[in-house]
């Protein structure tokens, strides 16, 4: 049974994700970018994971919050722009998250533990952050990756692959063994893996 400051955040988080200008059409239906994201998440997160904690369940819903406001474009476009680019959105995000989670009356524990998620620290070493990238990794595998094939070279796919790969754990592996990709998106991730 979710708490009623539980319902309110999640609720807070889809408010500010609802203002995204890009929108995307999923089954027919038109939806803000963020918010279809964020209902993947949490979607991917309760099959993955459905005894995951609550500061995860809440991380997994606001882990893009926001994200228009800071636009890749905004920042070099090379390596060191991009990774710029990361860090600062994973502060951003842990601060919109942080302010919406005091104003719904989190305690500074579950607060800092939310933030501490979404800035991805001790990846690998904590459960629970190493649980939430690998929803992420699910969800980028499940719903965005076929785009990305027919967007990028192979050398590029084979690449993303790779790192994405790399950044889960072997139930995250399993699990995306199990995605039912189109052939050729499958074809390019037996091949990044071999």
């Amino acid at each position: 049974m979710k708490s009623e400051k539980f319902s309110k955040a999640i609720a807070l988080f889809d408010q500010a994700n609802s203002e995204d200008p890009t929108i995307e059409v999923f089954e027919g239906k038109e939806f803000p970018k963020e918010i279809l994201y964020a209902q993947r998440m949490t979607q991917v997160l309760s099959q993955f994971a459905p005894n995951a904690s609550e500061a995860v369940q809440l991380a997994a819903r606001c882990q893009h919050i926001c994200r228009w406001k800071s636009p890749r474009s905004s920042y070099e476009m090379n390596r060191t722009g991009y990774l710029l680019w990361r860090q600062e959105l994973k502060k951003m995000h842990a601060k919109i998250a942080s302010e919406i989670l005091k104003e719904v009356g989190y305690d500074e524990d579950t607060i800092a533990k939310v933030a501490f998620l979404l800035e991805k620290k001790q990846l690998k070493r904590n459960e629970e952050t190493q649980l939430l990238e690998d929803v992420i990794c699910l969800v980028f595998l499940e719903f965005y990756f076929d785009p990305f094939v027919v967007k990028y070279t192979e050398e590029k796919i084979l690449d993303i692959v790779q790192k994405t790969w790399k950044k889960m754990s072997e139930t995250g592996h399993e699990t995306a063994l199990k995605i039912p990709f189109s052939k050729d998106s499958l074809a390019v991730i037996m091949k990044a893996l071999s």
